[in-house]
């Protein structure tokens, strides 16, 4: 965190700013006394995030499915896979 009093930050708002925009939290201080904080804002995404690396990929609705009985029970080590 960076701490600074009003004068600097009037004299080198622009450096400043440049930090907050790196993810620094800068106070500003009035004699030595915290009166205010510029931090950065969160990141908004500006789309949707694909699903997997197929940027076209659909995902079935069968994908949400229960799977089948004897095939749960041979990932629970129940069954002879083979």
């Amino acid at each position: 965190m960076i701490r600074i009093n009003i004068a600097e930050a009037k004299a080198h708002f622009s450096r400043y700013i440049e930090s907050v925009e790196r993810g620094e939290t800068v106070t500003v201080c009035r004699r030595n006394v915290p009166v205010a904080e510029i931090r950065p804002l969160p990141r908004q995404l500006r789309n949707e995030r694909p699903v997997g690396i197929d940027r076209g990929m659909k995902v079935p609705a069968s994908f949400f499915e229960p799977l089948p009985d004897d095939l749960l029970d041979a990932f629970e080590g129940e069954t002879d896979p083979a």
